[in-house]
């Protein structure tokens, strides 16, 4: 009896075999595309092509060459990183009170600064060029910043509102019975304890910007053009590796930050509503 316990013991069970084949092929189906372009960067072909012939690094020298992919990666970072800090000016005084209010309206509220989000980007993109068309700001970076900014938002109220509702009120409550005043609560108390969903916010909002074909699509001229929109206008004429290797210099950028942000608070905690 005691044999035959242990080896049952020792053997996982048919269901959880079959959870660990499934997790093991859904994390397949999610690397191997990646790992697919990753390699292609490196290809000696003069086109794009799988399994590779050989191994290179040209095409990440003609990327650095190539103009049009650097000036719209140092546009694409410029405009990701302004549209984050006025996301986050206008985001987190949003986020904070509505935190802390009560009311019919804060709901409705909370969720129409949400709705970008779920709202396609390209009907956003089509109404914020027909309003900021409206305004005379046309096709300009100003009208680009905007409406990235218009994104940015909601992962920034996202993030600070489930940081500040996990914070006990009485923690600025005693700060005013000490004879703190409301300026000196927000600066010494409340940002810093938010200060975790801020920083989250503000890097997923970064991210969503660099990635963001739509909004820049519409909103984009000959100067401000981001590196999405430059991605697609050469693939159109042409289809080397060059295109993977800016591909995987972008993702390396995206792996990167969000590396920081685990590090530095993890990712799991600042994520749940």
């Amino acid at each position: 009896m005691t044999k035959s316990l242990r080896r049952r013991r020792a053997w996982p069970s048919l269901p959880v075999l079959l959870l660990f084949a499934y997790m093991a092929v859904f994390m397949l189906f999610i690397i191997l595309p990646i790992g697919a372009v990753v390699a292609v960067s490196f290809s000696t072909s003069s086109f794009v092509v799988f399994p590779i012939p050989g191994l290179t690094w040209r095409w990440y020298e003609h990327m650095v060459e190539y103009r049009p992919f650097m000036t719209s990666l140092a546009t694409s970072l410029e405009l990701a990183l302004a549209s984050a800090f006025l996301g986050a000016v206008l985001g987190v005084p949003a986020a904070l009170a509505l935190t802390r209010s009560r009311g019919a309206l804060v709901g409705p509220i909370v969720n129409l600064l949400l709705a970008p989000i779920s709202v396609p980007a390209i009907v956003l993109g089509f109404a914020l060029l027909y309003f900021l068309a409206g305004l005379s700001l046309g096709l300009s970076f100003t009208a680009l910043l905007i409406a990235h900014t218009v994104a940015a938002i909601p992962y920034i109220v996202r993030t600070v509102l489930a940081t500040y509702r996990g914070l006990p009120a009485q923690l600025e409550e005693c700060a005013s019975i000490l004879g703190a005043s409301r300026w000196q609560i927000l600066r010494h108390v409340t940002l810093p304890l938010v200060r975790p969903g801020i920083f989250a916010g503000g890097l997923f909002a970064v991210l969503t910007s660099l990635d963001n074909l739509p909004l820049s699509y519409f909103f984009g001229s000959a100067t401000t053009n981001t590196l999405p929109v430059v991605m697609l206008s050469y693939m159109e004429n042409q289809f080397d590796p060059s295109i993977a290797a800016i591909s995987t210099v972008q993702m390396l950028i995206a792996i990167g930050a969000l590396l920081v942000l685990d590090r530095i608070y993890g990712i799991e905690r600042l994520t749940a509503v």
